[in-house]
């Protein structure tokens, strides 16, 4: 349990496989210099070493902070994962922890939408298998199975924010859009929702998918779904690796059914560089294979590391948790004159009326309050009169249900 706030130059920072260096600008100008930059992912026995003595953790994808490791990391304060997915991280431990866990969920959709773009020209076009035989010294000029995109249709699985975005973009160039969701979304443009996904795989030139890892996603696209799928369309996937049953796509390549695909994302991904990539996919020269690169671009990676860099200020120096995929989002104006008290509890009837009776039977003045609950965990922010830090501390302490709590400022 965290009693005060350390001094910022004791505020450890280990920030792990090649963050942008707009993060590290953003820390040190807010007068973080205890900083560790690791440029690669850590296995889980030098991760769990390297974790026990750090406050903050920045990461990619690759990094996996299981319970096992969150277990071990007994100062840890916020976890900041610089992508849009949070996956890799055990997301109800560290609510259990105390742990906030913030991510960039708009910082690299541009970027992602991009390369979809792109890739949807490139294989309505054939370029995968041509230019692999020119490579191999063939000359293979034939306008079969080769089309514009202008008057084909896109269809998008999941309009989110990067959905929505390619959207505009494909239509843009001439292609009509239909996408299927959970929920009912407002169209952009002229894009049209369709009733489910069987109706938006039968009427697509090329499908795209845009959706977050959740059971009802994984392996979403198999063998049933894959016959239901337009004779020669195309199959992209730029969002989670267990989306697509490989076996099955490979299967529907073989056969021709399948015209060609595009996978940035796959089952199983290599830790490094060093290891090798091993996929069925590997056979077909009409397919688009890149190693997880969709937010990869200089834009977007400089905005992330902006974004998740500024939550972590601002949490460490406000208790600001706005935004945060995992935790009470709270937010509360800085006051001159006070303490703010930050209270990580149980989430259990009764704690704030018991805060506050103890604060008032020891003549404790509140100025401000604010406290949120998500799941089982509650998230108390308190500004008090600057001489009465002490004692409500003691009194936060007491409260049974207590999971962490720390004067700020």
């Amino acid at each position: 349990m965290t009693d005060l706030s350390l001094s910022k130059d004791k505020i450890r920072f280990l920030m792990l496989e090649g963050l942008h260096d707009n993060a590290f600008k953003v820390l040190a100008d807010a007068g973080y210099t205890n900083v560790e930059n690791i440029k690669t992912a850590l296995d889980e026995a030098e991760l769990i070493e390297k974790i026990k003595d750090a406050h903050f953790i920045g990461i990619r994808s690759r990094t996996q902070l299981t319970r096992k490791v969150l277990e071990k990391a007994e100062k840890l304060v916020a976890i900041g994962c610089f992508c849009i997915g949070t996956n890799q991280v055990d997301l109800d431990c560290a609510r259990e922890l105390g742990i906030p866990v913030f991510n960039a969920p708009y910082s690299n959709t541009r970027s992602v939408a991009e390369l979809v773009m792109a890739e949807i020209i490139m294989l309505m076009r054939g370029i995968p298998e041509k230019n692999a035989v020119v490579h191999r010294g063939g000359w293979g000029k034939s306008a079969t199975n080769s089309y514009e995109v202008r008057g084909k249709t896109l269809g998008i699985v999941g309009y989110g924010s990067i959905g929505s975005q390619l959207s505009v973009l494909a239509e843009n160039m001439g292609m009509k859009v239909i996408y299927h969701d959970a929920v009912t979304k407002l169209p952009m443009g002229n894009a049209r929702q369709v009733a489910n996904l069987d109706e938006l795989l039968a009427n697509s030139d090329v499908v795209t998918l845009h959706v977050p890892d959740l059971p009802e996603t994984r392996e979403m696209i198999g063998k049933q779904q894959l016959a239901k799928m337009k004779a020669k369309s195309h199959l992209i996937n730029a969002a989670r690796g267990k989306c697509v049953v490989i076996d099955d796509l490979a299967d529907a390549l073989q056969s021709g059914h399948i015209l060609g695909a595009a996978l940035d994302v796959f089952p199983k991904e290599p830790k490094s560089a060093d290891e090798e990539f091993e996929s069925p996919l590997r056979a077909f020269d009409n397919v688009i294979l890149t190693p997880h690169i969709g937010g990869s671009t200089q834009e977007a990676q400089a905005n992330i590391g902006l974004e998740v860099a500024e939550k972590f200020v601002r949490y460490s120096d406000m208790g600001d948790t706005l935004s945060a995929v995992n935790f009470p989002n709270v937010t509360v104006p800085f006051k001159d004159g006070t303490h703010r008290l930050l209270h990580i509890h149980q989430n259990v009837p009764g704690v704030l009326s018991q805060i506050n009776l103890s604060f008032a039977n020891a003549g404790i003045n509140i100025l401000a309050q604010n406290m949120m609950t998500e799941g089982d965990v509650g998230y108390l922010v308190m500004d008090v009169d600057d001489g009465d830090s002490a004692k409500a501390l003691e009194r936060l302490k007491a409260v049974p249900e207590t999971i962490k709590v720390r004067v700020l400022f």
